[in-house]
This record gives structure tokens, C-alpha cells and sequence, in this order.
């Protein structure tokens, strides 16, 4: 299989997308977004003391998986 572009500059650090949270990146052609922030980003899930906090906590941060899959195109999101 032949590859289209391989993204690697050689440098012993490794390669970034994006220079700052502010830029903006996309993957299959959809339109670039920047860096997501939600305060569920922050927060842990299983630190909480209840099952119900435990699962309200775990649902928020599985919506915002999703969404920011579907953001930079990495999930289709829609059929």
C-alpha cells in the first residue's frame, strides 16, 4: 500500500498538531475547529461519592468524547 503523505519532521520531540489551543485542526476534511474546554474535562469521574454522581459524571464525559471526535471529524457522528 502506497502512503499519500507521511507527517513526521525527524524531530527527536515528536510532531504537534495545532501551536497553541487556539488553532484550529480537522481530519477527513471537515471544517477545523479549535481545542475543546468543558469543566467535565477537568473533573474525575470516579472520584465522587455516589453511584448516581458516578454515572451523571460518566455520561457527561462520554457526550464530550463524542463531541469532540465528531468536531474534528474522527467520528462520523450522523449516518
Amino acid at each position: 500500500m502506497a502512503f499519500a503523505a507521511v507527517l513526521d519532521i525527524g524531530h527527536e520531540d515528536g510532531t504537534t498538531f495545532g501551536k497553541d489551543v487556539s488553532a484550529e485542526i480537522s481530519f477527513y476534511g471537515v471544517t477545523p475547529v479549535t481545542q475543546r474546554a468543558a469543566a467535565i474535562q477537568g473533573a474525575s469521574v470516579v472520584s465522587v461519592a455516589s453511584n448516581i454522581t458516578v454515572a451523571a459524571s460518566l455520561t457527561a464525559w462520554i457526550v464530550e468524547v463524542t463531541a469532540t471526535l465528531t468536531g474534528l471529524g474522527l467520528w462520523k457522528g450522523a449516518a
